[in-house]
């Protein structure tokens, strides 16, 4: 059951070479090769776990960015080293080290002790509408091929900065969060060593931030550590995290205790009332019908 679905389906990132279509070419045609990615099946999963009304945070900050006066800046083309280019759009910067908040700024290029994180960021949304949770949700096995591809690459890079025990807290959240999706796509058990290692690291720093505490839940959740999730995804519902609430349900139906998953999506429907449908039916199916995990997809009964 997609609990959230969405209107459109999102445009795939140039990087999902996997995904890509083999173009033909008229022997007697001038016209260059174009080839053109096809676009991304529908995202499973909420793109804004914390509001679900709400645009996801990646497309807030394109729009901030959009919006700040934009300083010019004219450099060496890395390509072509005889060849100016002129770079005219902010992009998401944020520090790579010496620095335990969230931190972004807009300008067309990173500083020293920063990185462009924009194409991260876009690529990490991506798979989060498929992987935040286990199991991943891939309707086209090439489409997961690419994101498989292309997520080693991205956890690679994030690790490199990571690592560093001087690592910002903007980098230790996306190398958690990519070695997460990496597990869920079960890309090697080392993911889900590293994810514990970042969780410990980003709750050392802050131990009360919302998105820390609602992945860290449910990470341990889905990967067995029920009763451990308890006081994280406690932590995420009194936060305000709107998903906290089905992960929270979601482990109370792993630990078998069905009452106290009843309550929390209760609890859901009072907090969020436009999601009544989806929590009435929930219960149902908890109750009559045998639901074993809130993201299992189970056909909807025929009308009598």
């Amino acid at each position: 059951m997609t609990l959230k679905p969405l209107a459109i389906a999102l445009i795939a990132a140039s990087f999902l070479t996997a995904c890509s279509t083999t173009p033909t070419k008229d022997k007697n045609s001038k016209e260059p090769i174009i080839f053109t990615e096809p676009d991304t099946t529908p995202p499973f999963y909420a793109l804004n776990p914390f509001d679900y009304a709400a645009p996801p945070p990646f497309e807030l900050a394109l729009k901030q960015a959009a919006a700040q006066p934009v300083t010019k800046m004219v450099v060496t083309n890395s390509a072509n080293s005889n060849e100016k280019i002129t770079l005219e759009t902010n992009r998401l910067i944020i520090p790579t080290v010496n620095n335990n908040q969230r931190t972004m700024k807009y300008a067309v290029l990173a500083g020293e002790n920063e990185i462009d994180i924009t194409d991260i960021d876009d690529f990490l949304q991506l798979v989060e509408g498929k992987a935040r949770h286990y199991p991943p949700r891939f309707t086209e096995r090439k489409e997961r091929k690419g994101f498989e591809a292309k997520l080693k690459q991205v956890t690679q890079e994030l690790d490199t900065l990571a690592v560093r025990d001087d690592a910002s807290f903007d980098i230790l959240v996306r190398a958690f969060k990519a070695s997460v999706m990496a597990r869920n796509l079960d890309l090697g058990s080392v993911y889900t060593t590293k994810s514990l290692t970042y969780a410990q690291r980003i709750l050392k720093i802050n131990q009360n931030d919302a998105e820390a505490n609602f992945w860290f839940g449910f990470g341990l959740s889905e990967g067995g550590g029920q009763r451990e999730a308890i006081p994280y995804l406690d932590k995420a519902m009194k936060a305000g995290v709107q998903e906290a609430y089905l992960s929270a349900a979601n482990n109370y139906i792993a630990l078998e205790q069905k009452k106290s998953a009843i309550q929390i999506l209760k609890n859901y429907k009072l907090k969020y009332p436009q999601e009544a449908v989806v929590a009435d039916r929930l219960i149902r199916e908890i109750e009559t019908q045998g639901r074993w995990n809130v993201w299992q997809v189970l056909n909807t009964p025929k009308a009598s």
